[in-house]
């Protein structure tokens, strides 16, 4: 029986998660102080913030899948829709042109528009190594989540609608019944293209342009992304493979 080991934080994601193991008989545990759970000896998954799962990783000899820093820029242009390149911090300090720039990796600092690479933060504040992503600007209508298992989207959820959070007042996350299967088929399409190189199990990001063209968004850890309308019980097996169980 598999087990999910989650963060100590109190989140709606975790909540529903721990749910979704009761439905499916999983075992389910938090961690609390860094101290791990007795866990069973069957598979083991973990989810929250990047650094519990790393820990978690290390202590258990969970094998991470992550998306490598290069897959963005890397995407052919067709499913990307948008110029991307990856540089360091350095060099994205000479950008003199406006750009939404990101951290690859770690969220070290906002992930925004950027009049130019002046702006980014003071020197010596972070390693001028870092890498980073610096992309043209797009205006997405909306931003769809998409868990992702061996190629397949298991569920899938809008999270960004018209720059802002894509939640109702209710609780729930709406999208007609054209925009889930828009934004399905175009993740599929992506996932159909041999080149397209992905972990076994990953999220995937898809957007609505303001030109009503899509594109993928981002990609980005299962084990530490936000789950928000998703089907907890079809986002339970990606954790799984995620942490290295087959």
């Amino acid at each position: 029986m598999p087990t999910l080991l989650l963060s100590a934080r109190q989140t709606a994601d975790a909540q529903s998660l721990w749910r979704a193991c009761i439905a499916l008989n999983w075992n389910v545990a938090r961690v609390h102080g860094w101290r791990l759970p007795e866990v069973s000896p069957g598979g083991v998954a973990v989810y929250g913030e990047p650094l519990l799962t790393e820990h978690v990783a290390r202590e258990l000899g969970l094998q991470l899948q992550d998306p490598p820093v290069d897959w963005l820029p890397k995407l052919p242009a067709r499913w990307r829709g948008r110029g991307i390149e990856l540089m360091s911090l350095a060099e994205a300090r000479k950008t003199t042109a406006r750009a939404f720039i990101k951290p690859a990796d770690e969220k070290c600092f906002d992930a925004k528009v950027y009049a130019n690479g002046s702006e980014l933060p003071v020197v010596g504040l972070l390693p001028e190594d870092l890498p980073v992503l610096v992309q043209e600007i797009v205006n997405w209508k909306v931003e769809f989540r998409c868990f992702i298992l061996k190629r397949k989207v298991m569920t899938l959820s809008p999270y960004w609608r018209d720059g802002a959070l894509a939640k109702a007042e209710d609780g729930s996350w709406p999208a007609t019944t054209e925009e889930l299967n828009a934004a399905q088929t175009f993740c599929e399409r992506v996932l159909a293209d041999a080149t397209v190189e992905i972990p076994e199990a990953i999220v995937i990001d898809v957007g609505l342009r303001a030109d009503n063209e899509w594109a993928v968004v981002e990609s980005n850890a299962a084990f530490s992304s936000g789950i928000y309308g998703c089907d907890a019980t079809c986002v339970l097996p990606v954790l799984l493979a995620a942490c290295g169980n087959t």
